[in-house]
């Protein structure tokens, strides 16, 4: 990765489109926890939020080379490693 070219903010998310309600069901999945849902009704918006990697790509030649699910899973291991109390 050559960033030494390049001095600016990028994303570095996930390119997978995701709703707050599949986020949701991913980390009761990796955590083995269930959440309550509750919908309530509010203003429409956004449906789901996905990161534009193509700048990375561009200037950095770098883009995620997992998922979103595995990134959170692996992410939530770290942690509890170093945090028993989740």
């Amino acid at each position: 990765m050559d960033s030494e070219s390049f001095d600016g903010p990028v994303n570095i998310g996930s390119e997978e489109m995701v709703t707050i309600n599949q986020l949701r069901t991913y980390v009761m999945e990796i955590t083995g926890k269930k959440l309550a849902l509750k919908n309530i009704p509010g203003p429409s918006g956004v449906r789901g939020m996905n990161s534009d990697n193509k700048l990375s790509r561009e200037k950095l030649g770098w883009a995620p080379s997992q998922s979103l699910k595995i990134g959170l899973r692996k992410t939530y291991e770290l942690i509890s490693q170093h945090n028993h109390n989740y």
